[in-house]
């Protein structure tokens, strides 16, 4: 039966009506499953009303559609009418694709799958057996009337002459074994004459497929006239359907009517308020959008003139916010499709401007005129480039002005060897052209003066180099506490986002709830608080322009700006967009610092090659000990300025010096030490005068320094020397030797204040010298090499005395010595002062052996003299007056020589020998202490040679002690 449908249940509206919809989402739009239509629709003429899926309620209720017509669609596929089936009837219409076209399964159904049967077929199975089981117990009542039995039967026995094939579910002519089964080939072949048979064969076939038919028409009519009951039953229910759903189509009809009127009195003039009000919200936008569309169009003239004044970091801003107005609210806009890209090969264009830049301002930092003022090179500028190197991520930059400083250094040195040469008339150009063989030519005072400009030049770029790399340290540090404060500030919001959340719930609920009403309305009805939280932006109006930074979200909320202060008083404003981790501006801190420092090894490395430059012909090796030291104390001057600039020690200036310093330690040590060699070759051992300024040199050590005293001619001349030295109020008398050796290890001692790098060369190199005066002194003196030496006829007494004298005094000034050393050495470095503990013993070893010397040639006299001894008279005897003779020669040699307590020692020592001597020849004369006649001639003699002992200066109150001279009886 043909089915009508003249409207859709559900009502839609048209384009007209669209403006008051609200969007929501098609999966949660509710629309009933609908029939197709009887019959196909209109072709689409162009009109998108026809296009549609229903008609609508209000305007379509009065006028004819497709939807009214009411045609059998079987029926008009099986026209009897026609001679043939078209088989083009559907492609007529909807074109040759439509048979094979796949149809778009509906997303209202739901897939239907063989595992949503899955239950029932669980549920159901139990019961089917359960009635097959009772089928076949139970057997059926025989109600039915015969004639109907008997008629079944027959119609069975007539459906079974169909063949069963033609039973089958998958009964299909396409297969081509159901095919042959049906119509064999056979009946259709006219090979061999067999013609008539064949033809035959097939009316048979034809004959017997239309009885099948009629058995199966027939027994479709017997069941049709079984069931006409219920067929006429269901006529009659139908006419009731059709009077109850002319009525409902009435009343549809009448409600229809009431809504339309409803519509024009009530809706339509709210709506285009609504549509009025969109539209109007619609322009403002578009508008605005324009605006921004002109402003981002002057994106490329506004960057060359920011460019032209090197406004880096506004360039790279302006090409940043641009971009992201782009990729937001500009998105699509044909127009703009290359600007994205031409910005981008703009901001590669503006990290090579301001590498060039860079580099030209460093050039023109460091090449300008070194004069005392370090102020830094137009300090705006510099800030400004280094802000947008540190946007764009160049972190390298640095290493463009540690390239520019090793120039620098080289063009320093070289600049100031030219002028130097210019101004020195001795040096012609023309024929000496190398600037190295020409500062060769230079005389010491020149080359000095030349070496001090280098270094005067050096400080000063140093300082430059520091306040340039400060400025640039103190932005990295600027945009570090930026991130750091960002990063609390970002905490904060965090926090307080907690209780902001059930006021953005609520209104969220709110906006939800009446979405339609707030899509009515654009940003311009809004209030300034919820259309523009940037507490930097301007409120944007409805009836004007707004700027980028209004109608750009991301610039509004994100572009939030702090103002910093450089140290130079520059003011910069930093941006969130510098995406610099705290790891990477650290280091990038770090590594500036580390610049600072190689601008140090640099300056020293140049003096380095400066020095070594101009020591290649011996020079420097050649300098006196003046010059020497004149030219360490500016090397330590310079190095010390250097670390105090830069924070850190430089060691490849310092280890030049070092170097030469032990060339020069080495030439000091072996002038002086073959001066005292020669000085001892020629030393006659004989007491020199003092002149005055030794007595001056002596002391000024003993007020406490060591140090030589300035030469005053006129004081000298007037004052005679002295036959002493005095030392802290103790005469010592010495040899002119033991003078210059003094003054040379003071010498040594303000050498090592002078250049305090060459203390422990220098320690050794005199410990070296003391031991060499010492065992040299002892080959002389008491090895009796002056004889050979000097051509002295005999080593006396006197030059005995007054080598240990010397010694002695040499002695006393070793304590000295040492603690001027110890002042000036590291901790670690202490251990060396030993050498000083054992020139001190094998000084002492050595004036014990003097002395031991001076009792052992007095021992050989007793010997010699009381070996003769007899006791007789007369009294004196003569062996006792000569004894006595000869302690007073002794005395008088050794008197002046050696203090008064030194000469006691040594008479008491020479006095013992004596009465071991005496002892001995009263033992082999058998005297004894009887008080017989020998007794009292001995006793005699004795007395004598105590009261002339005694006599002697110094000697009045030594105890003598002679009872020893006597045994002891037993």
């Amino acid at each position: 039966m043909a089915s009508s449908h003249s409207s859709s249940p559900v009502p839609q509206s048209n384009s007209s009506d669209a403006f008051f919809k609200k969007e929501v989402d098609s999966t949660k739009r509710f629309r009933p499953v609908q029939s197709l239509p009887d019959v196909c629709p209109k072709e689409p003429t162009g009109n998108p009303n026809d296009l549609r899926d229903s008609p609508s309620l209000v305007v379509d209720q009065q006028r004819w559609t497709i939807y009214h017509s009411k045609v059998n669609l079987p029926a008009a596929l099986n026209d009897p009418r026609l001679a043939k089936r078209e088989s083009d009837f559907f492609t007529k219409t909807w074109g040759v694709d439509f048979v094979d076209t796949e149809v778009t399964p509906s997303f209202y159904l739901p897939q239907i799958t063989k595992e949503h049967f899955a239950l029932y077929q669980q549920e159901i199975t139990p019961r089917e057996k359960v009635h097959e089981r009772c089928k076949n117990i139970c057997t059926p009542k025989d109600t039915f009337d015969r004639t109907l039995l008997h008629t079944h039967d027959k119609s069975r026995t007539d459906l079974e002459q169909v063949p069963k094939i033609f039973m089958k579910p998958d009964f299909a002519l396409e297969d081509s074994l159901t095919f042959n089964a049906v119509l064999p080939w056979s009946h259709f072949s006219t090979a061999g004459g067999k013609g008539n048979r064949d033809a035959a064969s097939s009316k048979l076939l034809q004959e017997k497929l239309s009885h099948y038919l009629d058995i199966v028409e027939v027994n479709i009519a017997h069941q049709i006239s079984l069931r006409s009951e219920a067929f006429f039953h269901a006529m009659t229910s139908q006419h009731e359907l059709q009077d109850y759903l002319r009525k409902t189509s009435q009343a549809v009809k009448l409600l229809r009517e009431k809504i339309s009127k409803i519509d024009k009195v009530m809706c339509e003039g709210s709506l285009r308020v609504l549509r009025l009000s969109l539209t109007r919200n619609n322009c403002i936008k578009a508008y605005n959008k324009l605006k921004l569309m002109a402003t981002v169009h002057q994106t490329q003239p506004t960057v060359q003139l920011l460019l032209s004044t090197s406004e880096y970091v506004g360039a790279l801003d302006l090409i940043a916010t641009t971009q992201e107005v782009l990729q937001q609210e500009l998105q699509g806009i044909h127009s703009f499709r290359h600007l994205g890209s031409q910005l981008c090969e703009l901001e590669k264009l503006i990290d090579k401007m301001m590498i060039a830049e860079f580099s030209t301002y460093a050039r023109n930092d460091l090449n300008r005129p070194l004069e005392d003022d370090c102020q830094i090179l137009e300090e705006e500028r510099l800030v400004s480039l280094v802000f947008g190197l540190l946007k764009q991520r160049k972190l390298n930059f640095y290493e463009i002005y540690g390239d520019e400083m090793i120039n620098t250094a080289k063009n320093i040195i070289k600049q100031c060897v030219v002028n130097t040469v210019s101004q020195i008339e001795e040096i012609d150009t023309e024929v000496v052209v190398k600037l190295a063989d020409q500062m060769r030519m230079m005389n010491f005072p020149q080359w000095f003066d030349l070496l001090k400009n280098i270094f005067s030049k050096f400080t000063i770029f140093l300082k430059r180099v520091k306040a340039t790399l400060n400025t640039i340290r103190s932005v990295v540090f600027l945009v570090l506490d930026k991130n750091q404060k960002t990063r609390e500030l970002e905490d904060t919001l965090q926090k307080n986002s907690a209780k902001e959340s059930a006021v953005d719930s609520e209104v969220a609920y709110l906006t939800h709830e009446g979405m339609f009403i707030s899509d009515a309305f654009g940003d311009g009805d809004l209030p300034a608080s919820q259309r523009n939280t940037s507490p930097n932006s301007e409120p944007c109006s409805s009836d004007s322009v707004s700027e980028p930074e209004c109608t750009t979200d991301s610039s509004s909320s994100k572009e939030h700006t702090s103002s910093s202060v450089t140290p130079g008083g520059v003011e910069m404003m930093i941006g969130d967009d510098m995406k610099l981790t705290d790891l990477e501006l650290v280091r990038l801190a770090n590594n500036i610092q580390e610049l600072l420092y190689n601008a140090s090894d640099i300056c020293h490395d140049r003096s380095v090659k400066f020095l070594m430059a101009r020591a290649k012909d011996g020079f420097l090796e050649k300098l006196n000990s003046t010059e020497f030291v004149t030219l360490s104390r500016l090397m330590e001057g310079f190095i010390l300025d250097t670390e105090q600039i830069c924070g850190r020690k430089s060691m490849s200036l310092r280890g030049a010096l070092q170097s030469q310093a032990n060339r020069f330690v080495n030439r000091f040590h072996e002038e002086r030490k073959t001066k005292l060699s020669l000085l001892l070759d020629n030393e006659r051992w004989k007491q020199a005068e003092v002149p005055a300024e030794f007595q001056d040199l002596v002391d000024s050590v003993s007020d406490g320094r060591i140090s030589l005293p300035e030469k005053k001619p006129t004081a000298t001349e007037e004052r005679k020397p002295a036959e002493f030295l005095i030392v802290e109020g103790q005469k010592y008398a010495t040899v002119g030797t033991v003078l210059l050796l003094i003054r040379i290890i003071l010498e040594y001692c303000q050498c090592v204040d002078n250049i305090p790098s060459i203390t422990t060369d220098m320690l050794t190199r005199l410990s070296d010298l003391l031991k060499y005066f010492n065992s040299r002194s002892c080959q002389l003196v008491l090895g009796a090499g002056a004889l050979q030496v000097v051509g002295l006829k005999t080593i006396t007494t006197k030059n005995l005395a007054l080598s240990s004298r010397c010694l002695q005094l040499i002695v006393h000034y070793i304590p000295i010595i040492r603690a001027h050393f110890e002042a000036r050495l590291q901790p670690k470095q202490f251990s060396m002062l030993r050498h000083f503990d054992h020139i001190t013993k094998d000084y002492h070893d050595h004036i014990a052996e003097i002395s031991a010397k001076l009792v052992a040639i007095m021992d050989s006299l007793f010997d010699k003299l009381l070996s003769k001894y007899e006791v007789k008279a007369p009294v004196p005897s003569a062996c006792f007056r000569n004894i006595c003779k000869q302690m007073a020669k002794m005395h008088e040699a050794i008197y002046d020589l050696l203090p008064e307590e030194q000469t006691q020692m040594l008479f008491l020592r020479i006095n013992a020998s004596y009465k071991l001597h005496l002892k001995r020849q009263l033992a082999h004369l058998n005297v004894v202490n009887d008080g017989g006649p020998l007794n009292g001639l001995v006793t005699s003699d004795v007395a004598f040679y105590t009261g002339n002992l005694q006599a002697l200066k110094g000697l009045n109150n030594l105890d003598l002690n002679m009872a020893e001279i006597w045994e002891q009886k037993r």
